[in-house]
C-alpha cells in the first residue's frame, strides 16, 4: 500500500507500465508529506525489481497559493514601497516572500535552499538602499528571486514553470546593474562601478551581495585586494549560509550568532565608533610610523579576539570588516546597513551576515526529504526520481573501473553537486576531491595527482571548465600530463539557459595540441570512455555528456570495454545521404533516419566518437560512397563541424564532388526553456536534420513539411 499524506487536497492517478502491476508484497513504501504549497507532479517508488510512478496533481487545477494572504507583497510595486514600512511590517513582508517564493519554485522545479536563505537580507538592503540609483549586485542568480520579487517582476516570477519560461531581457531590468551568473563577479563588477562613480563625481552607492561558496574562487580574493588598494566606498555584504567543504560538518568551524555578535556588529557600524577609529589613527601618526604600525597591530589583535575565525584576513586586504549580523533578523539588518550607508569616505567595507538555508518559518518549512530533492535538482530541468541520467551511468562506470585500477581519484568542481556525484564521493571516500568554484585549482591539482603517479578524473561542467582553459593549455595539455577530464552538462542545458549553457568545450577543448577529445552517444558508450580514458597515460584527454535523463536506456551496460581511440563506427548504412553525429547528437541523427526512411531515403547514421583525432577512414569512406554529408553537434562554431571541413577541404574531398552540411549551434546564446524547445531553436531536433537532409535532396517542399 502506498500512503500519501498532504496539507492541501489532492488526486491520485496511479500509472502501471509493463510487469508494474505483479509488485511483490514484499516490496516497501514509505510515507511522504508534502509542505503545504510544494506540490509534484510525479514520484517514483522503487522496490527491489520494480519502479511505480505514483502521480499527484491538486484538485483545483488553478491552486496557486492564494490561500495564503500576501497583503504586503500585493501592494509592492518597486522598492519604494518599502521605505515607510515598520519593522514588524518588514517581517511579515519576508514571510509573505518566502511564502510566495516557497510555491513559485516548487513550481519551476528549481534549487530552493539559497534563495529562501536571503528573503530578509534582500528585504532589508532595498529598505535601506535606493536602487535603481544604488547599484545592488549579486553573485548567483538563484539568490536574485527574491529581489525580482520586490522590483516590479512578481508577475514574471509566477510564470516559471508554466511552460513558458521569460527570456533574460524580459526578465532583467533597472534594477539589474550587472548580471548574475556563475558567481564571483560581483566585487570586480561593483569596484568598476565604483570607481567610475568617483571620476563622474557622483554619490552613489555600490552594494555586492557574495556567498561563503563563491569565496572559493580566486577572483573574489583579487577584487577584494584590489578594492582595498583603490579605497572607493562600496559595500560587500558576505551571505555566509555556512556551507562547508570540510568531509565531517560537525568538526567545521561556524560563526555564532548571539547577543554580544549583534551589540558588537552595531558598534563597528557606528558612525561614532568608525569616527572615534579614524581619529585615534591620525593622532597615532603624528607620534611617528612606530606608533601607528603599533596602535594598528593592537587594533588587529583586538578585532581578531572579538571577531569570528577569518574576520581579520578582509581587514588584510583592506575592507573594514563588520559582523556577523544574523541574517534573518530583520532589526539588526536594517540598523547595521542603515549606519553602513550614512558613512561617506568609508572605503570597501565587509558586512558579514549569517543565514540558515533550512530556517523555519511558521508551516512553511520545506521537509528533509524535500530540501534534499530540491538540492539535487539544481542541475535538472525536472525533478527525475528514478530516471537515468548521464551521470548516473558515469558514475557507474567509474566505480567499476576504479575495482580494477587502484589508482583512480576523482576531483570535482564546480557550484553544487549532482546527486549521483554525491554517491561517487561517499563510494570513493578520501579518493574523492570537492575543490567547490576553484576551477583553475581543480585543474592543476589533478595535474600534480598525475605527475605524483594516480590516475585522475577531473570532473567540472563546461560552463565552469572555461574559467580554468588557461591551466588546462599550461599545465596541462603543453606538458601532455594525462588528466582526464570530463565535461558535465555539455550543450544546452534548458532551464539555466546561456548561464550554464556548455556549448563552447569542442571548440576550446579540440584545438589543443595534444588533447584527445570524444563523446559517447549513449550510456555504453559512455562507459567504454571511461574504460578508455583509464588507459590512457600519455597525455590529456576529455570527453563530454549532456545534462538530464538518457535517450537510450539500456541497463545491462556493465563495464567499459576500451575503444581505439580516432575510431567511429556505422549505425546504418543507406546510399542517399549520410549523417555524422557527435556524442549525444547521434540521437537526434538515428531519429532524422527513421523520419526519412519513411520518405523512402536511405540514410547511412555514422557515430564519431572522436572529434581529436578524427576517424580518417571513416570520413572517406562516407565521402566516397554518399554524395551528401551532413555533421551534426551539440555545440559551437569552430567545434567537431571544423575539423571535418578541415580535413575533408585538404584531402579533396570537396573537390572530388561530396556535398557537405554542418548544423552546429547557431551564433547566439539561446535563452531558456525546455530542452526540447532549445533543440528545436537550435534546429538540432530529429526532425530539423532530416530536414536539412530534404533540403540537400532537392525536396524542399517535403523539408517544410517536416517543420510544421
Amino acid at each position: 500500500m502506498v500512503a500519501v499524506t498532504a496539507q492541501y487536497p489532492f488526486g491520485i492517478c496511479p500509472h502501471f507500465h509493463g510487469n508494474s502491476r505483479l509488485i511483490s508484497p514484499e516490496t516497501e513504501f514509505y510515507s511522504v508529506n508534502f509542505p503545504p504549497r510544494i506540490g509534484y507532479s510525479r514520484l517514483s517508488l522503487h522496490s527491489k525489481d520494480h519502479v511505480a510512478e505514483v502521480y499527484s496533481l491538486p484538485f483545483d487545477s488553478d491552486f496557486s497559493g492564494e490561500n495564503e494572504t500576501t497583503a504586503i507583497l500585493d501592494a509592492i510595486e518597486s522598492p519604494m514601497n518599502l521605505k515607510n514600512l515598520s519593522t514588524q511590517e518588514l517581517k511579515q513582508l519576508a514571510n509573505e516572500v518566502r511564502s510566495e517564493l516557497s510555491f513559485i519554485i516548487a513550481k519551476a522545479q528549481k534549487p530552493s535552499r539559497s534563495s529562501l536563505a536571503v528573503v530578509e537580507l534582500t528585504v532589508a538592503i532595498h529598505h535601506v538602499f535606493h536602487a535603481p540609483v544604488d547599484k545592488i549586485l549579486w553573485d548567483v542568480a538563484e539568490q536574485t528571486y527574491a529581489h525580482k520579487l520586490l522590483t516590479g517582476r512578481r508577475q514574471m516570477m509566477q510564470t516559471l514553470g508554466d511552460g513558458h519560461p521569460v527570456s533574460p531581457p524580459d526578465f532583467e531590468s533597472e534594477f539589474d546593474p550587472f548580471a548574475a551568473g556563475h558567481g564571483c563577479n560581483s566585487i570586480s563588477a561593483g569596484l568598476g562601478m565604483a570607481v567610475a562613480r568617483d571620476f563622474k563625481g557622483k554619490r552613489d552607492r555600490i552594494v555586492a551581495v557574495i556567498n561563503n561558496e563563491t569565496t572559493m574562487a580566486g577572483q573574489v580574493y583579487e577584487a577584494m585586494s584590489n578594492a582595498g588598494y583603490l579605497d572607493s566606498n562600496m559595500i560587500v555584504i558576505l551571505n555566509d549560509s555556512q556551507h562547508s567543504l570540510h568531509p565531517k560538518l560537525e568538526e567545521a568551524s561556524k560563526t555564532p550568532i548571539n547577543a554580544l555578535s549583534s551589540t558588537l556588529s552595531k558598534l563597528q557600524s557606528s558612525k561614532f565608533f568608525r569616527r572615534f577609529r579614524e581619529l585615534a589613527k591620525g593622532l597615532t601618526k603624528k607620534f611617528g610610523k612606530g606608533m601607528h604600525e603599533w596602535a594598528a597591530k593592537i587594533d588587529e589583535y583586538a578585532r581578531g579576539m572579538i571577531g569570528p575565525p577569518g574576520s581579520t584576513l578582509f581587514e588584510e586586504l583592506g575592507l573594514y570588516y563588520i559582523g556577523p549580523v544574523d541574517g534573518h533578523n530583520i532589526e539588526d539588518l536594517v540598523c547595521v546597513l542603515n549606519e553602513v550607508a550614512s558613512l561617506d569616505s568609508m572605503g570597501p567595507v565587509l558586512v558579514h551576515v549569517i543565514t540558515k538555508e533550512e530556517l523555519k518559518v511558521g508551516d512553511n518549512q520545506m521537509n528533509a526529504g524535500e530540501n534534499k530533492i530540491m538540492e539535487g535538482a539544481s542541475s535538472s530541468d525536472t525533478i527525475r526520481c528514478g530516471t537515468r541520467t548521464y551521470s548516473d551511468c558515469f558514475v557507474e562506470a567509474l566505480i567499476s573501473e576504479a575495482e580494477r585500477h587502484k589508482d583512480i581519484v576523482a576531483v570535482h568542481a564546480g557550484m553544487g553537486m549532482e546527486p549521483s556525484l554525491h554517491l561517487l564521493k561517499n563510494v570513493f571516500a578520501e579518493k574523492f576531491f570537492d575543490v567547490g568554484m576553484a576551477e583553475q585549482h581543480a585543474v592543476t591539482f589533478s595535474a600534480g595527482l598525475a605527475c605524483g603517479g594516480l590516475k585522475p578524473f577531473c570532473i567540472i561542467p563546461s560552463a565552469f571548465l572555461q574559467r580554468a582553459y588557461d591551466q588546462v593549455i599550461h599545465d596541462v595539455d603543453r606538458q601532455k600530463v594525462p588528466v582526464r577530464f570530463i565535461i558535465t552538462s555539455a550543450g544546452l542545458v534548458g532551464s539555466d539557459g546561456p548561464t550554464q549553457c556548455g556549448a563552447f568545450d569542442i571548440a576550446f577543448m579540440s584545438c589543443l595540441p595534444n588533447m584527445i577529445v570524444m563523446a559517447p552517444s549513449d550510456e555504453v558508450e559512455l562507459s567504454h570512455m571511461v574504460a578508455t580514458a583509464a588507459l590512457i597515460d600519455d597525455r590529456p584527454v576529455c570527453f563530454r555528456y549532456p545534462r538530464g535523463a538518457l535517450s537510450v536506456m539500456d541497463h545491462s551496460s556493465g563495464s567499459g570495454i576500451p575503444i581505439e581511440v580516432g575510431k567511429g563506427r556505422i549505425l546504418t548504412e543507406g546510399k542517399d545521404i549520410a549523417l555524422l553525429g557527435y556524442g549525444s547528437m547521434v540521437q537526434n541523427c538515428l531519429r532524422a533516419q527513421s523520419l526519412l526512411s519513411k520518405l523512402g531515403v536511405e540514410v547511412t547514421v555514422a557515430d564519431a566518437r572522436f572529434c581529436k583525432p578524427l576517424d580518417i577512414k571513416l570520413l572517406r569512406h562516407l565521402c566516397k560512397n554518399h554524395s551528401f554529408l551532413v555533421t551534426v553537434e551539440e555545440g559551437s562554431i569552430g567545434g567537431f563541424a571544423s575539423h571535418v571541413a578541415q580535413f575533408i577541404s585538404l584531402d579533396g574531398q570537396l573537390d572530388a564532388g561530396i556535398k557537405w552540411r554542418p548544423i552546429t549551434l547557431p551564433d547566439n546564446y539561446i535563452e531558456q526553456a525546455s530542452p526540447t524547445e532549445q533543440l528545436a531553436v537550435a534546429g538540432l531536433s530529429g526532425n530539423h536534420i532530416a530536414a536539412t537532409a530534404l533540403s540537400l535532396l532537392g525536396r524542399n517542399r517535403e523539408a517544410l513539411l517536416l517543420m510544421c
